[in-house]
């Protein structure tokens, strides 16, 4: 729970703050509307994406205490990283909010930040951590754009882990 309070809380939640008091610059209501509905969904993908490194994986997506197993059901069947699209949806819900371009340059250095930290450090680590069960992981399910796995086998995994 300290992870999750600390990093997705101080991405989106401290540096949005600090950058824009929360204060709104008149954002149409129509994109008020759009900024909660992602603010939202972005919300609940993060919590369940984090449940599921609790549940499924038995550790959580903090460095000092990696998953024991590898994580590939629910919405990581669809994409390998929805917690950090959850972060940036967050982000850029409260720029659609509050019409605060500058979250929206926040969104994307966080971004360009993620992406480094993923190919330079996550992905390598899996690697070794999980051999060839991430090696056809990477394979099967995107790493940035949601979609339907090519192979129902991650699907199959997930199930048979649940039984096991």
């Amino acid at each position: 729970m300290l992870f999750l309070a600390v990093a997705p809380g101080v991405v989106a939640g401290l540096v949005p703050w600090l950058l824009t008091g929360w204060r709104p610059a008149g954002a149409p209501a129509w994109l008020q509307a759009l900024g909660w509905i992602a603010l939202t969904a972005g919300a609940a993908v993060l919590l369940e994406a984090f449940g599921r490194f609790v549940a499924e994986g038995l550790g959580t997506p903090a460095p000092i205490a990696p998953t024991e197993r590898l994580v590939v059901g629910g919405l990581y069947r669809y994409v390998r990283n929805p917690m950090y699209l959850a972060v940036a949806a967050v982000i850029l819900g409260q720029a659609a909010v509050l019409g605060r371009w500058v979250l929206v340059a926040h969104a994307l250095a966080f971004s360009a930040t993620v992406w480094s930290f993923v190919h330079w450090y996550e992905e390598p680590a899996l690697r070794q951590q999980f051999g060839t069960e991430y090696e056809d992981y990477l394979r099967t399910v995107p790493g940035w754009l949601p979609r339907r796995p090519r192979s129902p086998g991650w699907t199959d995994i997930a199930r048979i882990r649940k039984r096991g």
